[in-house]
């Protein structure tokens, strides 16, 4: 019995896994992810105060009633209802906010060649929803390229090209807003 496969063996024969069996969404494990959430809602929303508020309301959705998880990426899935409850929030006002306008003090305190986080945020707000999901996946909240494209529900590889194209647009917004092109 050089080649034969063994009966016995539970291994899936194609290579795939098999998928994890559900699996209920803890509510106490929901503050150990608040800053990756916080930082995702404040590159969407480009406004600190409307970070806090998308963070709270997609708390409140997921709370409603019991999530079950099919893997354990919660990360992933409260990434994916904060996005939902981001456009469910702009699409029923028919509108997503373009305007954002910085203090002039904020404008005064500044060195030229310095480019602030809220700037930084800014650009990635203003940037196509595609790129900024990949941008804010994977440059803010810090998940991998494979997380990324789990919780986006799309390839790697169009991770890769949405996250350098992403990156791309945001550096060219923040050169366009610098005083001297810097």
């Amino acid at each position: 019995m050089n080649g034969a496969a063994c009966l016995c063996d539970e291994r899936p024969r194609d290579g795939i896994e098999p998928e994890p069996r559900p699996h209920l969404l803890d509510p106490a494990s929901l503050p150990d992810h608040i800053d990756h959430l916080f930082r995702a809602a404040w590159a969407l929303c480009g406004s600190r105060d409307e970070a806090e508020d998308l963070v709270q309301e997609t708390f409140v959705n997921v709370l409603k009633r019991p999530r079950w998880l099919r893997n354990r990426d919660e990360i992933g899935y409260l990434l994916r209802a904060l996005r939902n409850t981001y456009n469910s929030r702009y699409r029923s006002a028919a509108q997503r906010p373009r305007e954002r306008q910085l203090l002039e003090s904020d404008l005064l305190e500044r060195q030229d060649s310095e480019i602030s986080s809220r700037e930084i945020m800014e650009a990635i707000a203003d940037a196509p929803p595609q790129y900024r999901d990949a941008v804010i996946a994977v440059d803010l909240v810090g998940l991998s390229y494979r997380e990324a494209a789990r919780s986006l529900r799309t390839r790697e590889s169009t991770i890769t090209t949405r996250l350098h194209r992403g990156r791309q647009y945001v550096a060219r917004a923040l050169l366009r807003e610098s005083p001297a092109g810097v």
